[in-house]
């Protein structure tokens, strides 16, 4: 099949079954050379890195590819989760960690059937008013794991991902999930609906007027820099080197959006 500009990634079955071995022989012997990367879930630790990364570059080597496939990788158990530093610098074909929910979910033995999402069980309660009335907040039990994630991807130059969200019947639900991790520095959620592209998309991708921002940021730095300043007012808030570091990140992430069309 003809991808076009589009990257291939193909998520082989885990090292716990007996067809994981069979995936990568087939289908890096026989479509290697139009594959930029495999995923890989259920990943435990480093070792179970190393294996896939024995064994593709062995198929590598034999038919000789010239690129190297790289891997991404699902964190989905709680395994996976403690061994999250040492997996995430496993192998150089690393490129990005994505956060398998309702695995995970089944692994830590957590009390929910819900993929993704808020859970009403997870809450706390204000004190009682003057009528003793007490108003309910609701946290969201995914942020200790997906900022790990972040944190570990970020450390070794990874992408972090925010996985699924199953209910696709619910687009303000995915939002509010998708402005949580990205809000956490993750830079993607996954889609198992057609419905929840343009959500995912939308979400990712800086708007007009926070790239105008960002623009106006690194231009008033510039100027700051050359009047020998280290820092500078705008609009009435504090910016600096910091200030400038994270608005190049904007400005850099929308220039990669429009560049891949």
């Amino acid at each position: 099949l003809n991808w076009g500009g589009r990257t291939v990634s193909v998520r082989i079955n885990g090292l716990d079954t007996p067809y994981m071995y069979r995936d990568v022989v087939d289908v890096v012997e026989q479509a290697g050379e139009k594959l930029q990367l495999i995923m890989i879930p259920k990943v435990g630790t480093a070792g179970d890195v190393y294996a896939i990364d024995a064994l593709v570059s062995g198929i590598e080597a034999a038919k000789r590819y010239t690129k190297p496939i790289g891997f991404e990788l699902i964190i989905e158990t709680a395994l996976g989760m403690h061994n999250l530093h040492e997996i995430a610098c496993a192998s150089p074909r690393i490129e990005s960690l994505h956060f398998g929910v309702a695995d995970y979910t089944a692994s830590t033995q957590a009390r929910t059937v819900n993929i993704g999402g808020a859970n009403t069980a997870y809450h706390v309660l204000t004190d009682p008013d003057e009528d003793g009335n007490r108003e309910v907040h609701w946290g969201d039990m995914w942020h200790y794991p997906i900022a790990r994630m972040v944190v570990a991807a970020r450390a070794h130059g990874l992408r972090p991902i925010d996985g699924p969200f199953g209910d696709f019947s619910d687009p303000d639900g995915f939002n509010a999930q998708g402005n949580r991790s990205a809000t956490l520095g993750c830079e993607g959620k996954w889609a198992i609906h057609p419905s929840q592209v343009e959500l995912a998309n939308n979400l990712f991708s800086p708007s007009d007027e926070d790239v105008t921002k960002a623009q106006r940021i690194i231009e008033a730095m510039e100027q700051a820099q050359k009047e020998g300043k280290g820092a500078v007012a705008l609009d009435g808030r504090l910016i600096d080197i910091a200030s400038i570091k994270q608005a190049e990140v904007m400005v850099r992430k929308a220039e990669q959006i429009k560049a891949a069309g």
